[in-house]
């Protein structure tokens, strides 16, 4: 198992109000969820209408499809016209080894060993009880 942790900043140079920023943020989030099967939440400066911090997590099997999502994600932030990626940390942990592959920036062993622990019992759970009622999404 494979999990991959995406931190980042979107700039809202258009926002006026949370309002405003609660549509950016809404519409980027949605859209990275539907087309990536990836869980994405606003984490940070919840307050401040100019500036959203998203975490995103994305589990899988191997590690070279999950650099590769996290890949066309970057792509596709940077590109955005909604809003400015600023500050981005990546990391991408091999649940077996239990060690982190290589990339952009480090991370937090407390919050890694956490999102392994919970990755493995909704791997589990799922296992056991079979894929979740339609309808219920976690993003």
């Amino acid at each position: 198992m494979v999990v991959g942790i995406l931190q980042f900043e979107l700039l809202i140079h258009d926002a006026e109000s949370l309002k405003d920023k609660r549509r950016v943020v809404r519409s980027v989030k949605d859209r990275l969820h539907r087309e990536h099967q990836v869980s994405v939440a606003e984490v940070d400066r919840l307050e401040n209408p100019s500036v959203a911090v998203l975490g995103l997590a994305l589990v899988g099997r191997e590690g070279r499809h999950v650099g590769e999502v996290l890949d066309q994600i970057t792509a596709k932030l940077r590109a955005s016209t909604e809003a400015e990626l600023g500050d981005m940390q990546r990391e991408v942990i091999q649940g077996d080894a239990g060690e982190s592959l290589p990339g952009p920036a480090g991370g937090d062993d407390g919050l890694a060993a956490e999102l392994m622990r919970r990755a493995a019992e909704i791997e589990r759970a799922a296992e056991r009880d079979g894929p979740p009622p339609a309808g219920r999404g976690n993003g």
